[in-house]
């Protein structure tokens, strides 16, 4: 059903290979697209935006640093640094105690 294909890369025009298995891996996650980079280019995009992993959803951003905004925790008192404008109606969390708050008992 699947078979290797070239394609090519939209950073450097260099061909490379969409394998059977990726092209198999990307049908269980549900992608629609093919990868538009080689492997170099992808690293390379990953590295400038700072390794985080994923740029599919939420803030992928093309690049740009993504703005953090500073609240006091709400678990700890602390300084939290969170990526949204915290509008004083939800409680803030910074991260050791968002990561506590989420592996409570009965976190949805």
């Amino acid at each position: 059903m699947y078979v290797d294909e070239m394609l090519n890369c939209v950073d450097c025009g260099s061909k490379f290979a969409f394998t059977a298995g990726e092209q198999r891996f990307y049908e269980q996650k549900g992608f629609q697209n093919k990868p538009n980079r080689c492997l170099d280019c992808r690293q390379a995009r990953k590295a400038q935006r700072g390794g985080s992993g994923g740029g599919g959803g939420m803030g992928g951003g093309g690049g740009r640093q993504r703005e953090m905004f500073t609240a006091t925790c709400n678990g700890c008192g602390g300084v939290a640094e969170v990526p949204f404008n915290p509008r004083g109606d939800k409680p803030v969390y910074c991260r050791d105690c968002f990561q506590s708050q989420r592996s409570a008992p009965g976190y949805r």
